[in-house]
């Protein structure tokens, strides 16, 4: 069977690609942050309960009491670059999300199940005592198994070559093994969240220190420990995926092979000097370097996608439709929301930090 005939029509576009692409990039990048706080976090809590004799700490009480915002925020601002990615590659993540529709629609219910798992372990944190590493194993799992299918769907939907097996096996539950880039590809996004929830803590810890907590030091050098070993350990797990890519797919001499090795040098170096500045726990450079890495890594992953699907389609193909009208008032209320989203933030964290709600 030719993969070509199961490829959908791409819909048409209101305004040109670029647009669409910009806010994916925006979005995404916000989303990829905080997913990676998320989702690095949890896991430090668990494996600090796992640690034994182990008694409550600040960092896994903070970590309790700040998990179902993280979820929330996470969740929320990846609504977006989920749908944008639908408008440019639809016609292929609809595909792939096909194949593996039943495990594509667990999510929800698998995500309800961490959620509520959040507000136990933050409602109930002193009357677990022994509860803490089941529970936050528990989240830990759910959420690990949500990366694993995302992972599953937006590798499947660059490999048409592959769809053809489903046919083998009808269930639904199709997920490509036979990609070399599947494993390294999701390990590498767990790794970074270790990364990234760890500087995370640090800088949470900074802030407590700022305000006069004696004890934050120790929390402050465990997150940017955590924070750089674990970046270090990611440059080996993304070797292993460039070395899986298949041979011939970046072209260094072409334009987008070009904007892919300069995007991905660029991520190398600064992720390299953002560990580097963590180890030395210098917060703020390490901050402002992991910010930019993050953003290159991002492009990166981006010009990787245009060169899959080479074969099957370019963004030029998309068919423009003009009315600029949507775009417009989509931009003002989204500029507005972030406004708003922001001033809620600040102001949950004023009354959060004056004891006014509930701990």
């Amino acid at each position: 069977m030719d993969p070509a005939t199961l490829i959908p029509s791409p819909d048409t576009i209101p305004v040109h690609w670029i647009w669409f692409q910009l806010l994916l990039l925006v979005t995404f990048y916000i989303h990829i942050l905080l997913m990676n706080i998320m989702l690095g976090t949890i896991i430090i809590a668990l494996v600090s309960h796992v640690r034994k004799p182990q008694p409550d700490t600040a960092l896994t009480h903070h970590i309790s009491e700040n998990l179902p915002f993280s979820i929330a925020l996470a969740v929320n601002f990846g609504v977006a670059p989920l749908l944008f990615v639908q408008v440019l590659y639809g016609h292929f993540v609809y595909a792939s999300s096909i194949l593996m529709a039943p495990l594509w629609l667990s999510i929800v219910g698998i995500l309800i199940a961490a959620y509520y798992g959040a507000y136990i372990y933050k409602y109930s944190y002193d009357k677990l005592i022994d509860g803490k590493m089941l529970l936050t194993g528990f989240i830990s799992s759910m959420l690990l198994v949500i990366g694993f299918l995302f992972c599953s769907n937006f590798t499947l939907m660059l490999h048409p070559e592959s769809w053809p097996h489903y046919f083998d096996h009808p269930s639904g539950l199709f997920i490509n093994f036979a990609d070399p880039t599947l494993i390294p590809r999701y390990l590498h996004f767990v790794v970074s969240s270790l990364a990234v929830g760890g500087l995370a803590i640090a800088l949470f810890f900074r802030k407590k220190q700022l305000e006069g907590d004696d004890k934050a030091k120790q929390w402050i050098h465990h997150g940017c420990n955590w924070f750089g070993y674990a970046t270090f350990v990611n440059f080996a797990i993304g070797f292993w995926f460039f070395g899986a890519l298949p041979k011939g797919l970046i072209h260094p001499s072409s334009f987008v092979g070009a904007l892919f090795s300069l995007s991905l040098l660029i991520g190398i170096i600064t992720a390299v000097l953002a560990a580097i500045h963590g180890l030395r726990y210098k917060i703020m450079p390490a901050v402002y370097l992991l910010l930019t890495a993050v953003f290159f890594m991002i492009l990166a992953r981006e010009f990787l996608r245009v060169a899959y699907l080479k074969p099957w389609f370019s963004l030029a193909d998309l068919e423009v439709a003009s009315s600029y009208s949507p775009l417009f008032f989509f931009l003002l209320f989204f500029g507005a929301g972030l406004l708003l989203i922001g001033w809620m933030l600040k102001i949950t964290w004023q009354t959060y930090h004056n004891g006014e709600v509930s701990r």
